[in-house]
């Protein structure tokens, strides 16, 4: 890793806020030509506009990452079928990465490889992004557990624009624990990237969210209509208040593509569920109520499987689910829905966060098709994984937790009343290498505009932490009532939704890389205006 320190050069640009844009030395791009021979895999992304067919009539114009094997087995890199999303990238623990981010973009970004732990440099930090035709070199060795991670863009100002144009991907770890278990693999094995989206008469996105580049992004910045907000009502004070609920699109896609139905053999399959939304919070489950089996969650596989009604998933949480479609008769078609919930963004269709299908409204996500023929009687593994208990007393502030109050000032999202700052971090946000934290996430609208207070998923850099305690206020306990039984919290987590009124405890573990990490709310257009802050890990 010093040898890439050295060949890669920052150049600060302006201000501590402005951006950060990475060069490689010609070192380090003489060494592309060799593909990566010092390391298990390389690959080239290639972030660039697109367009692709996802409804009748004429193509929607897209951003997205094109992705080129350099080494590495076949099965590494699974190109997306027929939808917008980046690939599927297939790894191994232990395995050392190369991956070369080429911009092809008309604005400047980086990738944040969400859930894995790297060091800060690899991490994506925003300070990191890099100008349209510039490369970005990440080289890491994969430290995590067998699990479904993911990829997606994360400049200052513009994550929520760019991951709404289509950039994302699955980046899915595998390792010896996960192999002696014997779970359903290949056409068993689905990815399921749900995410919900604006179009207009030309079948383009409609994006009107916040962020510094606002106005610009109402004009279109990416050329063809794409982008425009035509249909959101256009003008400052409809960008303004998409930033501060969120945007929320009334087509649901699965995979970047309109979902269609799924045909099933009956037999275990494993769902990864992703929800890849902007803003919108997913209750998830079986039309006929059948249980859902849950194996994994953010961080990989629970220690045992566990039975749920419905799920929550905020944006950005992972959930594995063992489905036996044997279960169904063959020709049964089981569907796989977002129920209504209570507590959801409030007056986002009203106030240009999005369209007519509200947060927490019910709709369809995926109806699958069992296939005729006889059922085969699988069961999910007992035991999935070793998950050592959470010790709340291994915390050095076990005593007096961080509070984090997820605050709203005039317009602007916050952090115990502080906005983003590109290079800064409290002494509050200031950790030590190698000890443990209790933080506690409060969202109980003090110190908010109007006492404004919604659904946060909060989502921490560079670890996986543990859930300790959820309480909520009196005033919220019916709306809390309508979630509560969904949520996944055992095993290890990278994001956590916290509901209005709601206190969150984690402990964390800051281990390995000393640097600045971020932390923020994965609601992109609450963290592109504000609801997001840096945390500094001292050696």
């Amino acid at each position: 890793m010093n040898q890439m320190n050295h060949q890669r050069r920052l150049l600060l640009l302006g201000s501590a806020g402005a951006v950060v844009t990475a060069s490689i030395g010609t070192s380090a791009l003489a060494a592309q030509g060799k593909a990566g021979a010092d390391v298990d895999v390389h690959i080239e992304l290639h972030a660039l506009p697109d367009q692709v067919s996802i409804r009748s009539g004429k193509p929607t114009q897209v951003w997205r990452y094109r992705s080129k094997l350099l080494r590495g087995e076949p099965h590494t890199l699974e190109a997306s079928a027929g939808g917008y999303l980046g690939p599927i990238i297939r790894v191994r623990r232990g395995q050392r990465i190369r991956i070369d981010l080429i911009n092809g973009l008309p604005e400047s970004t980086i990738i944040h490889w969400h859930g894995l732990h790297v060091p800060e440099e690899m991490d994506g930090h925003p300070r990191f992004a890099i100008a349209p035709g510039a490369r970005y070199v990440y080289e890491f060795k994969v430290d995590n557990r067998a699990g479904s991670y993911w990829f997606h863009p994360h400049p200052h100002g513009r994550t929520g624009k760019q991951v709404y144009a289509g950039l994302a991907g699955l980046f899915l770890v595998s390792d010896d624990e996960e192999a002696a278990l014997n779970l359903p693999s290949g056409a068993q094995d689905l990815p399921l990237v749900i995410q919900d989206r604006n179009f207009d008469a030309d079948n383009q996105f409609v994006y009107l969210g916040g962020g510094k580049d606002a106005p610009s992004q109402r004009r279109g910045m990416m050329g063809g209509g794409m982008m425009s907000g035509g249909m959101m009502g256009g003008g400052g004070m409809g960008s303004m208040m998409a930033g501060m609920m969120g945007v929320l699109g009334d087509q649901v896609l699965v995979n970047g593509s309109i979902p269609r139905q799924r045909e099933v053999e009956r037999r275990a399959h494993r769902l990864r569920l992703l929800n890849a939304s902007n803003t919108r919070t997913l209750k998830l489950a079986w039309s006929d109520q059948t249980p859902l089996t849950v194996i994994g969650s953010d961080g990989g596989l629970l220690a045992a499987p566990l039975q749920r009604d419905y799920v929550m998933l905020a944006p950005a949480e992972r959930v594995e689910l063992w489905v036996n479609f044997s279960r169904w008769a063959g020709a049964a078609e089981p569907t796989l829905r977002s129920l209504a919930f209570e507590g959801g963004i409030a007056m986002g269709s009203m106030m240009g966060g999005g369209g007519s299908l509200s947060d927490g409204a019910a709709f369809d996500v995926l109806r699958f098709k069992v296939s005729d023929g006889k059922g085969r009687d699988e069961s999910p593994p007992a035991r999935l994984s070793t998950i050592a208990k959470a010790e709340p007393l291994m915390a050095v502030n076990y005593a007096h937790p961080k509070v984090f109050e997820l605050t709203m000032g005039m317009m602007v999202w916050g952090i115990n009343g502080e906005s983003f700052d590109m290079l800064g971090a409290s002494e509050l946000e200031t950790v030590k290498l190698g000890t443990n934290e209790i933080w506690e996430f409060r969202n109980e609208g003090r110190g908010s505009m109007m006492g404004m207070v919604m659904p946060h998923s909060m989502h921490v850099h560079g670890l996986q932490f543990r859930v300790l305690t959820r309480s909520v206020s009196r005033k919220f306990s019916d709306e809390y009532d309508s979630v509560k039984a969904g949520f996944v919290d055992d095993g290890w987590k990278d994001t956590v939704l916290v509901m209005p009124g709601e206190r969150v405890r984690v402990l964390l573990r800051f281990a390995d890389f000393a640097g600045l990490f971020l932390y923020h709310c994965h609601m992109l257009e609450h963290e592109d205006t504000g609801l997001m802050r840096n945390y500094r890990v001292e050696a």
